[in-house]
């Protein structure tokens, strides 16, 4: 079973946040069909040619589609888009604001004409208000919603290493289509859905949001630590740095006997609760790392697992690639590309009733005659 056979999605998209969504729609059985400038495509097709002379980011985000290379300023290919779009489900899209609309796919007049069409915009300020014009890229959207100034160092100010705003938006496309299709299963009808990069990757700061901004107390930048929780963070052993996670006193108290065999810390009054762990961290760090600089990691591991205390290792992305828990789950397969088989990971939506689909990744504009042969233009 698919959970998505039959549903099919027409998405002029581009980057991230679009190809982000319509993929994970493709992986649970949607038609997806990717309209690209011809020749050139998805500009995302140059970022890069890391994997086999492909790059990686489309390589991510492109399996499992069709792709039919449209100008969209021709007559003739908006009338093809129009009879693509008559028996679409969805209809996705992330130009920038307004773009759609000149181009003469308005999403009101749309859904009057096909009814049963189910609109995305993902822009990077919403379709209305004073930003809306403004550009809007990934760092640029973390600056604004306020991740930047919670990441990275006391001294620097930091983006995240993945594109967070395009995938908070990219996500809540994806979710709002799959409720918006349930809801047109009761209705009959479709709906607009209207996608913020500032407003998604918001609701992914509330936490900052209700301590800084609406409690008022400073949140400080503590790199790779927790800025409101100790013990929480990186601490080196003898040959590599290891990370332990601090949840409760209970934790704590065990941490105290087990790891740092100092059954006197856990009632220090310095050290009670997180607070005051939190207050006297710079001292309590040094007494951590003094008894586990001593230690291999593995070592220090092994008794953190055997005390249920939370703890990762500090993995590169060759690590992950290898990563065992992985290769127990077979999470890996390949998909066919333009450049030949290339390994990719398992959605992580899993389910023993349905299936995924994993098929290629397009070249530009490889499926444009089959369309075209498959939908007759719509007068």
């Amino acid at each position: 079973m698919l959970p998505l056979k039959g549903i099919t999605v027409v998405s002029i998209e581009q980057a991230v946040a679009a190809p982000f969504a319509s993929r994970q729609l493709a992986d649970l059985g949607a038609r997806v069909i990717k309209v690209e400038r011809p020749e050139v495509g998805d500009f995302a097709r140059n970022y890069d040619d890391t994997v086999q002379g492909m790059s990686s980011f489309f390589t991510w985000l492109n399996r499992s589609k069709e792709s039919a290379a449209l100008d969209l300023k021709d007559d003739e290919s908006r009338a093809f888009l129009t009879s693509m779009l008559s028996k679409a489900d969805v209809f996705l899209h992330n130009l920038a604001p307004g773009a759609v609309d000149r181009l003469g796919f308005q999403s009101d007049e749309l859904r009057e004409r096909f009814p049963q069409l189910i609109t995305c915009s993902i822009s990077g300020y919403g379709e209305s208000g004073s930003y809306m014009n403004k550009k809007a890229y990934d760092l640029l959207i973390q600056c604004e919603a306020g991740a930047v100034s919670v990441t990275g160092t006391k001294e620097t100010p930091s983006k995240t290493g993945i594109s967070i705003a395009d995938i908070s938006a990219g996500m809540y496309a994806f979710s709002g289509v799959l409720s918006a299709i349930i809801a047109r299963g009761q209705t009959g009808k479709g709906t607009h859905l209207e996608i913020s990069m500032l407003e998604t990757l918001g609701e992914w700061m509330g936490y900052p949001m209700y301590y800084e901004g609406i409690g008022g107390k400073k949140l400080n930048r503590t790199g790779a630590s927790h800025a409101s929780i100790f013990p929480y963070g990186p601490f080196p052993t003898e040959d590599r740095t290891i990370f332990i996670g601090i949840q409760n006193n209970r934790e704590w108290q065990v941490f105290c006997e087990q790891i740092l065999e100092d059954d006197t810390l856990y009632s220090d009054s310095r050290f009670l609760d997180n607070a005051q762990r939190v207050e006297n961290q710079e001292i309590l760090r040094s007494i951590i790392e003094q008894k586990l600089q001593t230690v291999p990691a593995a070592e220090v591991i092994e008794k953190l697992d055997r005390a249920k205390i939370a703890n990762a290792n500090l993995n590169d992305m060759k690590a992950f690639k290898d990563h065992p828990q992985l290769k127990d789950r077979n999470r890996w397969t390949q998909v066919d590309s333009p450049v030949g088989l290339v390994d990719a990971l398992l959605p992580p939506i899993n389910s023993k009733d349905f299936d995924v689909v994993m098929k290629p990744i397009p070249k530009v504009g490889e499926h444009t005659e089959s369309l075209r042969e498959e939908f007759t233009i719509t007068k």
